[in-house]
């Protein structure tokens, strides 16, 4: 059976999700956030809207009540939250969902007589299509319901805190010969496995090749490990490196030429497929990226420039990858792209950017913008200081009532009037418990993203915190039945005590 916004039984194939019963001492992840998912599907008012844009973002031309049934819109939804809120990789949630009971009665199949499983391929072809735009809205609808239960009158001002962290993207630390080296596998081994396919002789020993490549990198590589320990030494181990690197790129431009003549002479022959033009155009992509080491191999060991740092690319298959410096203790360089987020008193994240290339200072004013667009109740929020900048100052102040931003530098009088204002100290030591949001976040999924491309990537974020939202609801729901069982307690305990002084 297939659901849809109008289905009002709460029903997904047999299983009645209101009646799904949780461990009240369980301390565990999954209890949380299929009670969050719980509620967001037995709210009438809630799950209409989340159907609605599920509907309306995920396939929106095609009509989901004909043709061969998929994968329900419900379980796309289920499964990609259990995916980053329990920070699994596909192999872990293909099994997860496939034996853990609770889970599979909330995707909708019943404890006993029900063999249906989930294919790997079809997992992930479906959580793939959520987008980051529909996640995003889904998230404003979850905030809100946690709102509904945390605010007794529902008129309250919400509070922010604001900061960034980096997530790391799946790369390994670059170099510039690295880097040439994995440009270099790709070309020859794409262009050896089409030569294959259409009967083309050149590449046959394209195997061998890639070894004798990777020799070259190495002995590059460990000329530079040597330490000379006099200055005569020290001048032969500087030539013995420029020699090992100049003998690399020889060779590595030796390959990307004959590639680019192989190429040349595939694009004449009828290709059999749209995707065998696409490989060519991919194979090019890596030629340019490994003529683009080469160059700067050359100019940084052989001439000795020093190659500005906005030319360098820090992985050819995460090109987005940027080489981020927060200064935090112990760790030099993160790999990755920063994250900035907004968190309100009750712990739930209100917004979120991916920002690419940008300062704190420069996304200030667009993620308040941002929350302020979505939640128009948000009336303050604190920042640190490498979001300040005079212009922010203003800009900020005319968005929010109250703007919690300290100022760099020897502060005028002015500012240490404002800085040393009871409400501004008060918002300004409350403001590290953003911290603890960040953590909560890298924990459930957001330390590494392993999906790959921009886009994959924003989508990856984005469902992370759509994850932990939901497990928040999963934590005030249980907290509440939690408050509303000692009641029942202390009833019984003042009744009893009565009964016994009479």
């Amino acid at each position: 059976m297939r659901v849809t916004v109008s289905d009002s039984n709460m029903f997904v194939g047999k299983v009645d999700i209101s009646t799904i019963k949780f461990d009240p001492k369980s301390r565990d992840d999954i209890p949380q956030i299929l009670k969050g998912l719980q509620h967001i599907y037995t709210n009438l008012s809630i799950r209409e809207e989340v159907f609605k844009l599920l509907e309306k973002y995920i396939l929106p031309e095609i009509n989901k009540n004909n043709g061969r049934p998929g994968m329900d819109l419900w379980k796309i939804f289920v499964i990609g939250v259990l995916r980053l809120d329990l920070n699994l990789d596909y192999d872990r949630l293909h099994y997860e969902i496939n034996n853990q009971k609770q889970i599979r009665q909330m995707l909708g199949h019943p404890d006993f007589y029900d063999d249906y499983y989930y294919h790997m391929q079809t997992i992930k072809d479906n959580v793939g299509l959520l987008t980051p735009e529909l996640l995003d809205e889904i998230n404003q609808v979850v905030v809100k319901a946690g709102h509904v239960i945390l605010k007794k009158k529902g008129k309250d001002l919400l509070h922010g805190r604001c900061d960034s962290f980096v997530v790391e993207t799946d790369v390994h630390f670059p170099t510039d010969i690295n880097l040439l080296f994995d440009a270099l596998r790709k070309v020859i081994t794409l262009t050896g496995r089409l030569c294959e396919q259409y009967d083309l002789s050149d590449w046959r020993q394209y195997r061998y090749n890639i070894r004798q490549v990777k020799k070259l990198m190495r002995q590059a590589q460990n000329k530079k490990r040597v330490q000379a320990r006099n200055e005569a030494k020290k001048e032969k181990r500087e030539e013995e490196i420029v020699q090992a690197h100049k003998e690399y790129i020889e060779v590595a431009q030796c390959y990307l030429v004959k590639a680019s003549s192989t190429l040349d002479v595939l694009e004449k022959q009828s290709l059999n497929s749209m995707s065998d033009i696409l490989l060519i155009d991919s194979i090019k992509d890596y030629i340019n990226h490994g003529r683009r080491q080469i160059d700067q191999i050359n100019r940084r060991v052989i001439l000795g420039e020093i190659i500005p740092h906005e030319e360098k690319v820090f992985s050819i298959f995460e090109p987005h990858t940027e080489w981020i410096s927060k200064g935090k203790a112990g760790v030099l360089v993160e790999l990755g792209v920063k994250v900035c987020v907004v968190e309100d008193q009750y712990q739930f994240i209100l917004h979120h950017e991916v920002v690419e290339k940008k300062s704190d200072e420069e996304m200030a004013v667009s993620i308040t913008q941002g929350a302020k667009k979505r939640f128009e109740k948000f009336s303050s929020c604190s920042y640190d200081k490498g979001f300040h900048s005079p212009k922010n100052q203003v800009e900020l102040s005319t968005l929010l009532d109250n703007v919690v931003l300290p100022r760099k530098g020897r502060l005028s009088k002015e500012a240490k009037e404002i800085e040393m204002a009871v409400e501004f100290r008060k918002a300004k030591r409350k403001h590290s418990a953003v911290e603890s949001a960040i953590n909560a976040l890298e924990i459930h999924g957001l330390d590494r993203c392993p999906d790959h491309g921009i886009k994959n990537f924003k989508t990856y974020v984005a469902l992370a915190v759509v994850a932990r939202n939901i497990q928040r609801l999963g934590a005030v729901l249980k907290q509440k039945e939690q408050k509303q069982e000692e009641r029942k307690k202390r009833k019984i305990e003042k009744s009893q005590q009565k009964i016994v002084w009479h």
